[in-house]
């Protein structure tokens, strides 16, 4: 009877320790996957900055992937195995043709329903040829970011010249994503027009973008930022905005740093840790 009852107390002691020891362990920091290959709005630069800014002040691990050699490389982005293990994917890609083998780990981490966050030009991300077998992911954006099918097809801005004024959408103030985001700002970013048709109705808008300086006179207000759930059920934060000036923008930053934090489950940043230092320059289409 001692001896069972010293084994069931070791057994006892054994699992509060296991206990006290899953309680007093760190809570797991959520690992993003940043995949930049956008050929003009330096995305290469910008990413790095903010994934060093979530490493060091809020707890986040980080890998960033570029385009190889550079940002020209339209079907080359080495590293996606990585998205194996991201706990969210963060998109800034424009008319990318990868390889199958590539596209595949896209592909995977898409259908499981995982977060995505998406800048921009991530509404076309690629651009194979007609006939192409991955041609249907030209219209990738409709199935999972709640956007347009590719440029065109209605999907366009209001011109290089002009900017956007940005203002919080009233009935979205209280979303967590615009915490301490000011309920007005403008950025350098010409306004995409996305309407009528996207984001789609079960979206929730967050921004409306006016256009400033508008090189076409049928410009009208636009959706420049939204949550959604796609068709693999993954929760979406997708802004259209993404011009380098616009990551100088401290409501900006403040925008992807809460949007990443909720795309990781995570509430906004209780402490925010101050204006990010972002030198980087628009350099257009090199091609």
């Amino acid at each position: 009877m001692k001896i069972r009852f010293l084994l069931g107390s070791a057994a006892i002691l054994t699992a509060l320790l296991s206990l006290m020891f899953v309680a007093g362990a760190p809570p797991k920091r959520p690992h993003i996957v940043f995949v930049s290959g956008d050929h003009e709005y330096s995305s290469e630069e910008t990413f790095p900055i903010l994934a060093a800014e979530l490493e060091k002040h809020y707890g986040i691990q980080t890998t960033v992937l570029k385009s190889h050699p550079d940002e020209n490389a339209e079907e080359n982005i080495p590293g996606l195995e990585a998205l194996a293990k991201a706990d969210v994917a963060v998109f800034f890609l424009r008319w990318r043709r990868l390889l199958p083998e590539q596209l595949e780990h896209i592909r995977k981490y898409l259908d499981a329903g995982k977060p995505v966050v998406a800048f921009r030009t991530t509404t076309h991300a690629f651009n194979y040829p007609k006939g192409d077998p991955l041609e249907k992911w030209n219209s990738f954006a409709v199935d999972y970011l709640g956007g347009p099918p590719g440029w065109g097809k209605g999907h366009t801005h209001y011109g290089h010249k002009s900017s956007t004024d940005v203002s919080v959408i009233p009935a979205a103030a209280a979303d967590p994503i615009l915490a301490g985001v000011d309920k007005s700002f403008h950025v350098r970013s010409w306004l995409y027009h996305v309407l009528p048709n996207y984001p789609p109705v079960d979206a929730k808008r967050l921004l409306m973008g006016k256009a400033v300086g508008a090189e076409r006179k049928d410009a009208v207000e636009n959706p420049v930022a939204w949550t959604w759930k796609n068709k693999a059920g993954g929760k979406v934060f997708v802004t259209t905005l993404g011009h380098p000036e616009d990551f100088q923008v401290e409501a900006f930053q403040r925008l992807v740093i809460n949007g990443i934090h909720w795309a990781a489950g995570k509430p906004a940043p209780k402490k925010w840790a101050g204006k990010i230092s972002v030198n980087v320059s628009y350099h257009g289409i090199r091609k």
